[in-house]
């Protein structure tokens, strides 16, 4: 459906925002640019959508070079931040805005700004004022009038960014909804990894102006490629590794663990950091089975958070050793560990990982 070859972009002469950066995108996926400010994924969105000019490289999209072509042109959709509705227009007029700019008939607007007000839900608010809505509405609406052309790509830059976490949950479950029901190619921008995770298909990572990994999201959780893509995850336990003992038992300053790893590949592709991610531990004072290594720590903090507490805790009898970060379901039953308690844990070393460095 598209593809972006070998993009290069500088705004100044001593720094390359897109450095090289080659992408494909299936038909009716929804594509996420994750990563951190300024790492040039809004850049490349534009560049996509024709509003910003590569230095090098070229865009196909469905096999058709539209590297040179003019943004008007180009039958790709794209939604602001901002939404950037008409505030002189309604509901109706605003989304019937580029179908008027297309020179669709009087008819063909009408019937297709019912259908485009039926998808978002919102029947019923064809004359109201842009101004008398609720930003999830703006939003709704926002996405109403880049459909309704029926763009062949849909582009998105932080969509739900400006909404509260509630309101930004049941509308990342609407569009992804709704762009699967439409069957529209869409590439969404985000530095928000649980928005990336809700809505994406894949996710590229990017930093820096290059590609770091380009996975699904259960691939990409389980296993990052590096330190920095385990760490912009949010993943906190990345351990050094201090030497291995055979092909599976990994020494580190906090234990040594004996890794079920899956292949030979795996086993030679050994890394410099151990990654322990935050539920891959049992607080209980049974042995849970034969992949669980024994953990016995010092809380050094509990925080509470409604459906899951978090535990920091430091190991117990190593001096000064890495503090690690787990998270626990709450079954409303348990008392949570108070600070400075000494708890046993249990450690899954099926979910454990090396981790290249970088």
């Amino acid at each position: 459906m598209l593809e972006v070859r070998a993009i290069h972009k500088r705004f100044t002469p001593d720094k390359e925002v897109l450095q090289g950066v080659s992408l494909s995108v299936e038909p009716q996926e929804i594509l996420c640019l994750l990563g951190p400010s300024g790492c040039g994924k809004s850049t490349l969105l534009r560049i996509i959508a024709g509003l910003e000019r590569a230095d090098q490289g070229r865009v196909l999209l469905n096999g058709n070079d539209i590297t040179e072509m003019p943004a008007y042109r180009r039958g790709v959709g794209l939604m602001f931040q901002d939404y950037a509705l008409f505030p002189h227009l309604n509901v109706a007029e605003n989304i019937a805005y580029g179908l008027r700019m297309h020179g669709a008939p009087a008819s063909e607007r009408r019937r297709r700004v019912e259908e485009m007000l039926d998808l978002v839900n919102l029947e019923g608010y064809a004359n109201r004022s842009v101004d008398e809505l609720s930003g999830g509405e703006q939003q709704r609406v926002a996405l109403a009038r880049t459909l309704a052309p029926n763009p062949s790509l849909l582009l998105l830059d932080e969509p739900v960014a400006n909404l509260d976490r509630l309101l930004r949950e049941e509308l990342l479950e609407a569009l992804r909804r709704i762009l699967k029901r439409l069957k529209v190619t869409t590439i969404f921008v985000t530095h928000d990894q649980e928005e990336a995770f809700a809505l994406a298909d894949r996710i590229a990572v990017m930093r820096a102006g290059r590609l770091e990994q380009v996975d699904v999201p259960a691939t990409l959780y389980r296993r990052p490629v590096n330190t920095f893509v385990a760490a912009f995850l949010g993943f906190r336990n990345l351990l050094p590794i201090l030497a291995w003992r055979g092909p599976d038992t990994v020494c580190t300053p906090v234990g040594d663990f004996d890794l079920p790893l899956e292949s030979t590949s795996e086993r030679s592709a050994v890394g410099s950091r151990l990654l322990i991610p935050p539920d891959a531990a049992v607080l209980d004072s049974a042995q849970p089975g034969t992949r669980y290594a024994p953990f016995t720590g010092r809380v050094v903090a509990v925080t509470f958070r409604g459906s899951v507490f978090r535990l920091q805790v430091a190991p117990e009898g190593k001096g000064e050793k890495p503090v690690l970060h787990f998270e626990f379901r709450t079954r409303g039953r348990e008392r949570l560990p108070a600070q400075g308690e000494l708890v046993q844990l249990w450690l899954d070393t099926a979910q454990m990982r090396p981790v290249q460095e970088g």
